[in-house]
Order: C-alpha cells, then sequence, then structure tokens
C-alpha cells in the first residue's frame, strides 16, 4: 500500500490544500493500487485516463486558489450512477454495453466539487442482494479474512465494491446507493463508515431504480469525518427530482467532534432478535455505554411494528422493482436477443439478460401487484410501512434524538454460504437495517470493534429526518471510543 493511500480523505485534502503531493500523484497511486488488486474485483471498469485527466485539472485549481471541497480527491462509484460517457451496468448482462449520454446530479456534484473518479464499482445485480454475489461480473471479495483462514468473504451488498474499494485503500471513498441497508451492512462488514441520509437529501435523478421510494444515495468512507465531507457535496436540492428536499445543506463536517451531553438515545427492545450473535449484543451494550460515558442518556424504547418491517420492505420493495424493470425490454435500450415476434423478444430478452435473483424479484413483485393479490399484500405492506413510521414519530415526539441499534445481525459470512436454495435467509441480512428506509430516515453505520474472528462488527445510529448532524456527532463519539479498522494484511496484492 503506498503512503498516500493510507491517507484518510480528510488528511488527503489537507496534503493538497498544503502542496504535500499532488492530485496527479494521488490518483497515480490508487490506480496502481486498483490495478494491483484484481483478485477483489471491487471495480467493473477502471477509468484511468479519465482520472488523470481530471487529476491535471484538479492540480490547475489548486495552483490557482480555486479548489472546490473535494479538490483532487479520488472516488469509486457504484456502476448505477450514471456517468456521461462511461460504461454503467448496474451489474447486469441486459446493460453490459450501455453508455449513458448524461450525469446523474449526486456524481456532477462530486466533479463540480472535483473530485476524481477512478471508475465504476461493483455491486449486486439492480442492487437487489446483501452479498455483491448476484453481481453479472461475478462476486466481489471482501479484503477482510477470519483469523488462520484464507476463505473468501462477501463484502455485504448490495453496495460491496464501494465498500470493499475503500477498506482495500483503492478509493479515498465511494458513493453507493441504499434501499434497505446496501450502505449500512457492507459498511459493517468491511470496517468502514456509511451514510444512508434522509430520503430526498440526495437526488436520485441518474440513479439506476430499484424501488424509486426506497433508494437513497449515500458515501461509504474509512472515517466518519470522511463521510460527512463526502455528503455535503453529496446532497443538495434538484429540481430533476420531485422527491429531492429542498432544504439547505449544513456543513456536516462542523457536526463531528460536536457534544453530544444531554442527546436522548433510544434503545429498541424488539431488536433484540433471536439468532443475533452474542458478540454483536455485547457490543451493542457497550456503544451504550460509550454513549452514555459521553453524556447521553440511553434508555429503553419499543418499535413494536419492527418485527413486521422484513416481510413488509419485500414485498414494497419487489413490487416497485417489478414496475422500474419493466422498461428493460430490449425495444429501447440495452440488450435484444431477437425472437419470431415481439413478445419472443421480450422473452428472451429478459431471460437471457436478467439473473436469477432478479428475474426472481420481479415475479413476486409483479405476484404481490396483480389482481386479487394487490389488497392483500401490497396495500396491506403500505400500512405497515405507516405503522413503522409511525413508531419513530412517536419516539422521536417524546424527546429521543436518535435510536442505537446493531447493523447486522452477524459479521461477514463466507461466498456461497448463504446464496444456495433459500432466499430468506440472505433476506434476513436486512433485519435490523429495512425500519429506516420504510419509514425515510437517516442512518450511519460506524466500525465498533472485531469478532472472535478477527472481523469488524459495526453499530449502527438512526437519527430523525434531516437529523444527519446529530448522527455524525454520536457517530464520532463510538469511532473515538472503538478506534478505526484496518485489514491486517494485503493478501491480494
Amino acid at each position: 500500500m503506498s503512503e498516500l493511500t493510507r491517507l484518510t480523505l480528510t488528511a488527503a485534502h489537507e496534503g493538497l490544500a498544503q502542496g504535500h503531493f499532488t492530485a496527479t500523484e494521488l490518483t497515480q497511486a490508487y490506480l496502481d493500487a486498483i490495478e494491483a488488486a484484481g483478485a477483489l474485483n471491487a471495480y467493473v471498469l477502471a477509468t484511468p485516463e479519465k482520472a488523470l485527466e481530471m487529476a491535471k485539472a484538479s492540480d490547475a485549481r489548486l495552483a490557482s486558489g480555486e479548489a472546490g471541497p473535494l479538490e483532487g480527491i479520488p472516488l469509486g462509484v457504484k456502476d448505477n450512477y450514471a456517468v456521461e460517457g462511461v460504461r454503467t451496468t448496474a451489474g447486469s448482462s441486459i446493460l453490459k454495453h450501455f453508455v449513458p449520454p448524461y450525469e446523474s446530479t449526486v456524481t456532477a456534484n462530486l466533479w463540480r466539487d472535483g473530485a476524481v473518479l477512478l471508475g465504476k464499482l461493483n455491486q449486486d445485480e439492480f442492487a437487489m442482494g446483501s452479498s455483491t454475489e448476484t453481481s453479472a461480473f461475478g462476486a466481489t471479495v471482501n479484503p477482510w479474512r477470519r483469523e488462520g483462514s484464507s476463505a473468501p468473504l462477501v463484502p455485504g451488498g448490495s453496495s460491496g465494491g464501494s465498500a470493499a474499494a475503500v477498506a482495500a485503500h483503492l478509493a479515498a471513498g465511494a458513493a453507493g446507493t441504499d434501499t434497505g441497508g446496501s450502505i449500512r451492512q457492507p459498511a459493517a462488514f468491511t470496517g468502514t463508515v456509511g451514510i444512508k441520509p434522509t430520503y430526498g437529501r440526495c437526488s436520485r435523478w441518474g440513479i439506476i431504480a430499484y424501488a424509486s421510494s426506497l433508494d437513497q444515495a449515500g458515501p461509504i468512507a474509512r472515517s466518519v469525518n470522511d463521510a460527512a465531507l463526502l455528503l455535503r457535496s453529496m446532497a443538495g436540492h434538484d429540481p430533476k427530482d420531485s422527491t429531492s428536499a429542498k432544504l439547505p445543506v449544513p456543513d456536516y463536517e462542523a457536526a463531528v467532534g460536536g457534544s453530544v451531553k444531554g442527546m436522548r438515545i433510544g434503545i429498541p427492545r424488539e431488536y433484540r432478535v433471536d439468532g443475533m450473535s452474542g458478540e454483536i449484543a455485547s457490543l451493542w451494550d457497550e456503544g451504550a455505554q460509550w454513549l452514555r460515558d459521553a453524556g447521553a442518556e440511553v434508555v429503553e424504547i419499543s418499535l413494536p411494528h419492527s418485527k413486521y418491517a422484513l416481510p413488509a420492505y419485500y414485498i414494497v420493495a419487489l413490487a416497485e422493482a417489478s414496475s422500474n424493470l419493466a422498461r428493460y425490454d430490449g425495444v429501447r435500450y440495452g440488450e435484444r436477443v431477437p425472437g419470431r415476434d415481439i413478445v419472443e423478444m421480450y422473452e428472451k430478452t429478459r431471460a437471457d439478460g436478467f439473473g436469477a435473483e432478479v428475474r426472481r424479484r420481479i415475479m413476486i413483485g409483479t405476484y404481490v401487484l396483480s389482481a386479487g393479490y394487490y389488497d392483500a399484500y401490497y396495500v396491506r405492506a403500505q400500512k405497515v410501512r405507516t405503522l413503522i413510521k409511525r413508531d419513530f414519530e412517536t419516539v422521536f415526539a417524546a424527546g429521543i434524538d436518535a435510536v442505537l441499534a446493531p447493523a447486522t445481525p452477524s459479521p461477514a459470512f463466507g461466498i456461497g454460504e448463504k446464496s444456495g436454495a433459500d432466499p430468506v435467509e440472505m433476506y434476513l441480512q436486512d433485519v435490523f437495517t429495512v425500519t429506516l428506509n420504510m419509514a425515510g430516515l437517516p442512518g450511519i453505520a460506524v466500525p465498533a470493534g472485531l469478532s472472535g474472528e478477527g472481523l469488524p462488527l459495526g453499530l449502527q445510529l438512526i437519527g430523525r429526518p434531516f437529523g444527519e448532524e446529530a448522527l455524525f456527532s454520536l457517530g464520532q463519539v463510538i469511532e473515538e471510543a472503538a478506534g478505526r479498522f484496518t485489514c491486517p494484511d494485503e493478501w491480494w496484492r
């Protein structure tokens, strides 16, 4: 690992500003690291020429005193963000040759602020998965391994490529998306920090949709402060997205290190679920004590409808996915498989272009929206969603400032371990994360310890709507108490 790639985003930003190294030198160090890390399969497409061109432009702006907030910082971007002129596939064969002629709003914001594109990062196909095993480009491998074992582990999903790249020092930070935990769960599995902002805080325009009422963009980074810097650039109102919130973007970095004295933190009793690892339960208790020691008040709360969140989420998300993915029919763009008539062309294109998990989710989503089942499944799930949202509103109205919970029910598992015959086993990975998406709330995952096998474990903080600043203050308390976590070796080089 180069000394330059060891730097946090915050330290790299300071080093560039002080002239200790150039953006071109920093970018080249990351490109060299990416080239040496093919075994991780974190990137589906590296863009070295574009990266060096952008770095050169950053050096010119740094020299002229016109540097942006992320000037010269090399980032990876999940492959469901449209980047103009760069292949964008959402991890699917059906889009394997798609090159968008437009730029997503979030990536446009990053380039506006001076960031450098290193390439596109692997993900579960159309963001449908919790392990990055459903990608048409093959699974991404977690840079972490169990102590004494060389068995490959998953990095989580669907933003597994983003999390693996940040953890392995193949990017200073990364843009991910979170529909039911797809930023927070991979962050917890890789010892990185990931934040899903409030729904509407970041524009969804130009992001390939999975479930439109749940999808939200957000960053994965190596520290709480790094995540704050990235979110400040990613967030903002966008007239092209009707769900984008017309609110000013705070200075999130200023909230990092802020006092948490007097904050009331809720511990939901319903989150102590069967099958949760004892290590995670004890870490949860330890995290609560860290917050008490910092001056916060920790109280038990009830979120009674949380137990229905997972099935309700998979009904809502899959129904929206079946509608969103109807556009991939071989007619307008994407791959096309010829048939005898238009119906056969549709059938062959979608059967050949979509992987097994995507086909499964489309079929379930279409079923719950079909005549005779719409009221029984979809309408009922939306009613449960309202009750979940109301649970959070009730505890926030009672004076709770944030909720502390585990991010995942276990540490990272082996590749192939949960992708067998029963998909429900994989879906249960989202048990602690989906409630936030259903309620549209912000949540941050912060590494808080290591398992007995030496794997990262994360805690999750859930905030009030547009209360990301409080999450950064609380997240910093956990980071300072637990320390930061780096892979003990670089076996992939």
